[in-house]
């Protein structure tokens, strides 16, 4: 939690290194790790606030943005048990222990739900079924390609992508190019969670370490895939773990500029094995927000994951640097819900305009790629 100033330092010398951070970002010079860490500890929260939306207009203007999306979770059985993860069963769960696993032809019939130009995107992540290589990632998006070509695909994160070139016996390259050939047009940002790998270590102890999601993220981009990054924060992390996660984010995009949003994720602390580790606060989310948006200069969008925030609060972050509300959803994922989020979230673009509006923002309808769509 942030550092009451006046308890280490008087407010006069807080008002310099203040003062002296503002001059530097004005002058659209890069953070250090270490101003990350103090606007973490130490920065008021009135302060980070216009900070933040001072770097949100250089970059967007008075504009915010959504999409219309829906969520396919083909499966929750995994082999990695990570501890803040409720939507897990273990890969031998049956459907009375809360397991699934759906079949192609669910996703036709959820498709079949939506009419022609009524969605944009669909988002595919689920859990690491230790049956399936790269051969089902290929097959999945050339299904969903071909009954809905006109959908961007944004399937798979790194971890799943990382388990499917192991599980076929070919490089995270190859992986890659054979999912993009059978349809794939984007990553999702998931599976980053915190990097520091001794508390990566104690939260998701096994799955693919952050070097690995790294590696993933950049052959997609040397590819022409772009992608989302996300960050778990509220768990067992110190500041300091988040400006390193964020730092290495950072360092990846100075080399291929293929992250086009970061995504903040709240742990939730429902049905998991951290479930004694209470939440954050929601100043603790709007503060994470606005240092974000002030430190990964160079990934040009800051998303409010509204599931996993409820929409009141993802409003709000609206006023803390962020641009984008993600989309539409429609009661389509469970990864949230499950471990305490909204039941059943769903929300019309009409509704997401109204939101964004309520901020005297100008709501943009987007593609996955942040091209703005007429209407």
């Amino acid at each position: 939690m942030p550092i009451d100033p006046l308890d280490s330092d008087t407010a006069g010398t807080l008002a310099q290194e203040l003062s002296a951070l503002q001059a530097k970002l004005t002058r659209g010079e890069r953070l250090t790790p270490e101003d990350g860490l103090f606007l973490y500890q130490r920065g008021p929260l009135p302060w980070l606030q216009s900070m933040a939306q001072a770097a949100r207009r250089k970059l967007h203007g008075e504009e915010a943005y959504f999409n219309r999306n829906i969520h396919f979770e083909p499966t929750n059985k995994c082999v990695y048990a990570c501890k803040f993860c409720a939507f897990y069963r273990a890969p031998k769960a049956a459907e009375a222990e809360g397991a699934w696993d759906y079949s192609f032809q669910d996703l036709r019939h959820k498709l079949d739900a939506y009419p022609a130009g009524s969605l944009t995107e669909i988002h595919v992540t689920g859990g690491v079924h230790p049956d399936r290589g790269v051969e089902y990632g290929e097959a999945l998006c050339a299904f969903i390609k071909s009954i809905r070509p006109e959908l961007h695909v944004k399937a798979f994160t790194a971890v799943e992508i990382t388990y499917f070139a192991r599980k076929s016996g070919v490089t995270l390259a190859e992986a890659l190019k054979r999912l993009k050939r059978a349809g794939l047009d984007s990553l999702p940002g998931g599976g980053a969670e915190i990097f520091d790998p001794e508390v990566r270590k104690r939260i998701a102890g096994g799955k693919a370490p952050a070097h690995t999601w790294l590696e993933v993220h950049e052959a997609a981009h040397g590819l022409g895939l772009l992608s989302n990054a996300t960050m778990l924060y509220g768990h067992v992390e110190e500041y300091r773990h988040r400006i390193d996660h964020m730092l290495r984010l950072r360092d990846l995009q100075d080399r291929t500029g293929g992250f086009k949003s970061f995504i903040p994720l709240r742990y939730r602390n429902e049905s998991n094995a951290l479930s004694h580790i209470p939440e954050v606060p929601p100043e603790e989310d709007l503060r994470n927000y606005a240092v974000a948006r002030l430190f990964l200069d160079n990934i040009p969008h800051l998303k409010a994951y509204w599931v996993m925030l409820g929409l009141d609060m993802a409003a709000q972050a609206l006023d803390y640097g962020v641009d984008d509300l993600d989309g539409t959803v429609d009661d389509s994922t469970r990864i949230y819900s499950m471990a305490g989020g909204m039941a059943h979230p769903a929300v019309t673009s009409a509704e997401l305009g109204r939101i964004i509006r309520s901020k005297d923002r100008v709501p943009l309808e987007r593609d996955s790629e942040y091209r703005t769509l007429a209407g």
